[in-house]
């Protein structure tokens, strides 16, 4: 078993040991829009008022502009609570958010066949 502040607390048997929802305490609504490819990015503040061990995480991890379904990736949460925590990034000032810069058609028929054609091949 890993020491309470070196990362997710996880037991080789058990798995986790604190709920995922547990570390945005019961809260399912970030309070800023992201979305799975909004990038955000350390501002360099400092942030006020208490943040648990998976805020310090998300913020080390954004140190460079990432999008939100990586930093997901890498606290291994769902991306509902993390969006819950990066927002409390945002509202206390030590991240920034932008929305994704599309320079093609999102709903582009080619490009959604070739994500299908590419996720068919990997099952």
């Amino acid at each position: 078993m890993t020491a309470a502040g070196d990362g997710p607390w996880l037991d080789d048997a058990a798995g986790r040991l604190v709920r995922p929802f547990t570390v945005s305490n019961g809260r399912t609504r970030p309070t800023v829009a992201l979305d799975l490819v909004s990038q955000v990015m350390a501002t360099g503040a400092t942030p006020f008022g208490y943040l648990g061990p998976e805020h310090a995480q998300a913020l080390e991890r954004c140190r460079v502009p990432v999008a939100v379904a990586e930093v997901a990736a890498h606290l291994e949460l769902p991306v509902a609570v993390t969006k819950v925590l990066l927002a409390d990034l945002v509202d206390c000032g030590a991240l920034t958010t932008k929305p994704p810069a599309f320079h093609h058609n999102p709903t582009d028929r080619a490009l959604l066949e070739a994500v299908l054609d590419g996720l068919r091949r990997q099952l």
